[in-house]
């Protein structure tokens, strides 16, 4: 596992691509509705995010190949987990905990005393926070307009 630079977020479009597949059929009420930005627009606000030190994100490779990433936000005391993605074949082996290990250290490095993380409504991996300590703050309700 390592952090990346800005230069190197574009290797990370086929994990954001297959993190919309993954909301698209988990999403209790939202099936479809993913992504909510054009995956090129996000890849150009992460890469903002790195070169203004407002994010951080680590990658986890096997042989040069990204399977997995986190991205961290830090404003002051606030620390938001962004995304936290493994491929779907490379779940279940202790990944998705290497980058929530990561993401922890981050954010105590950095002295930040409030962390949130939003989970999309039928996310099965909840668990995985709620092993760190994350519980239900609140529900935040949606309306997707088509028109």
């Amino acid at each position: 596992m390592r952090e990346i630079t800005p230069n190197e977020v574009s290797k990370l479009y086929d994990c954001i691509c297959e993190l919309s597949d993954y909301h698209n059929t988990t999403s209790v009420n939202f099936k479809g509705y993913y992504p909510l930005n054009p995956y090129e627009k996000t890849l150009e606000s992460f890469e903002a995010a790195l070169r203004e030190k407002e994010s951080y994100i680590a990658v986890t490779e096997i042989e040069d190949r990204i399977i997995g990433f986190c991205k961290v936000d830090i404003k002051g005391e606030i620390g938001k987990l962004d995304y936290l993605v493994v491929k779907e074949e490379f779940r279940g082996r202790g990944f998705g905990k290497e980058l929530m290990d990561w993401a922890m250290q981050i954010f105590d490095q950095n002295k930040v005393r409030h962390i949130e993380v939003k989970v999309v409504d039928g996310n099965k991996t909840i668990h995985l926070y709620e092993k760190y300590g994350f519980r239900m703050k609140s529900h935040i309700l949606g309306i997707e307009n088509d028109g």
